[in-house]
């Protein structure tokens, strides 16, 4: 095989951190020091408010993530599509900000945050409306690091929503039977952002074919995730998880 670009993985990690169960992703990232680990943190459909945040199992395991250097932790946030007020999208994001302020000490924090739902339907308001957000994250001191911003339509976007647009965007979210069709195909064509920028998370692979179509993936997309699981598949690593690793690993 020709070699392809290196990515970096994607982890939707929607696994409850209950002792033991995010293993398998401790064992790659001290395994794999050369590749880079985009991880969602989604403690409640968000940051979570009290009383349940703070939440003990988050408030141990996060801290974990932060101690490697090819970690990056971002926090979920879900628009709607946009039709989230964007006062409590502000609110999540200032949520998130404020963990590596109140627990210093701990390196409990995000560098970062990933946006779901957002839409690939362009309008003004909009437009207007994923500026806002996005900017929001770049002033929020709170959030450390580069304070990445991803886009999640799951879909090609609308052109004039890509300039400026967000630092990642993920314009594949499908079942692998989709992604195949030559239907699908001809619409990803149209996605205006190269590939430094893009992320394809795809899902119900078979299991034996998830090592290969990750490889050749890398040439597309910086940012990946590809699993054999074919629901719940961001409630688990699935069978496949360690071959997908070895994918993004190998030369």
């Amino acid at each position: 095989m020709a070699q392809n670009p290196k990515s970096s993985i994607l982890v939707p990690l929607y696994i409850y951190p209950d002792h033991g169960k995010w293993d398998p992703l401790y064992e790659a990232i001290v395994a794999n020091q050369d590749v880079n680990f985009t991880i969602i943190i989604n403690p409640n459909s968000g940051p979570g408010s009290a009383p349940w945040w703070p939440n003990d199992d988050y408030v141990r395991e996060i801290p974990r993530l932060n101690e490697h250097s090819n970690v990056r932790i971002v926090g979920y946030v879900r628009t709607a599509y946009c039709q989230r007020p964007i006062q409590e999208v502000y609110r999540d994001i200032t949520k998130y900000a404020e963990w590596s302020r109140d627990h210093v000490a701990s390196r409990l924090s995000v560098k970062g945050i990933f946006f779901d739902e957002t839409t690939n339907v362009f309008s003004e308001e909009v437009r207007e409306y994923l500026d806002a957000i996005s900017q929001y994250v770049k002033q929020s001191e709170g959030i450390l690091g580069d304070r990445t911003v991803i886009h999640n339509p799951g879909t090609a976007v609308d052109a004039r929503l890509a300039n400026p647009g967000p630092d990642v965007t993920a314009v594949v979210e499908v079942a692998h039977s989709t992604y195949q069709t030559p239907e699908y195909q001809q619409w990803l064509s149209t996605s205006s952002y190269d590939r430094s920028r893009t992320c394809y998370i795809i899902h119900s692979v078979q299991a034996e074919d998830v090592k290969r179509l990750a490889y050749g993936l890398r040439e597309r997309a910086a940012y990946l995730f590809v699993t054999d699981l074919s629901e719940n598949y961001y409630q688990s690593f699935g069978s496949s998880w360690k071959h997908f690793v070895e994918a993004i690993k190998m030369d």
